[in-house]
């Protein structure tokens, strides 16, 4: 074995810490660069979320704005299609008022010349009764008195003044 792997060598252990001196002087040298890289990284990876999530948030507050602005526009012209709705059955119904008032007013007018019509007819009808019941009680005294009387004074004096017209 050569004499500076011999563990009991004083030039042995001065390599060793060489060595180990130049392990720690590598580790310190590169180790905060990589752990300020990675350190770095993570920062940046924590910044870019931030900046994504505050994106988001300008997104969702535009978003949620615009919602708004589309919900007051929506109520707004439902307040107007219900005042619409309801001045159209306003004017539907005084539409429909005057067509039932036009339609009672033919209805009575139609129903008095009905009335009229029957009380003329019921009045000729009266009127043609009377007049047959007073033909049948004028053909009932007349065959009564022709019936007891073989002549008639009156016609008996027509007949003879008639006699005397002619001449």
């Amino acid at each position: 074995m050569p004499a500076f792997l011999n563990p009991a060598n004083a030039e042995f252990w001065v390599g060793v810490g060489l060595l180990i001196f130049l392990g720690i002087v590598i580790f310190v040298a590169k180790a905060p660069k990589a752990i300020g890289a990675a350190l770095d990284a993570k920062t940046a990876k924590i910044q870019a979320d931030l900046d994504e999530a505050a994106r988001i948030r300008e997104e969702a507050q535009r978003l949620l704005a615009q919602l708004k602005a589309e919900r007051a526009e929506a109520e707004a012209q439902a307040k107007d299609m219900l005042a619409l709705a309801q001045e159209e059955a306003r004017r539907y119904e005084a539409e429909a008022k005057a067509k039932l008032e036009e339609s009672l007013a033919r209805r009575q007018e139609l129903a008095e010349r009905k009335i009229a019509n029957a009380e003329a007819q019921a009045q000729a009808e009266v009127k043609a009764a009377a007049a047959d019941l007073a033909a049948q009680a004028a053909e009932v005294v007349l065959t009564k008195r022709l019936a007891g009387v073989k002549t008639d004074p009156l016609i008996d004096n027509a007949i003879g003044q008639l006699g005397s017209k002619l001449q």
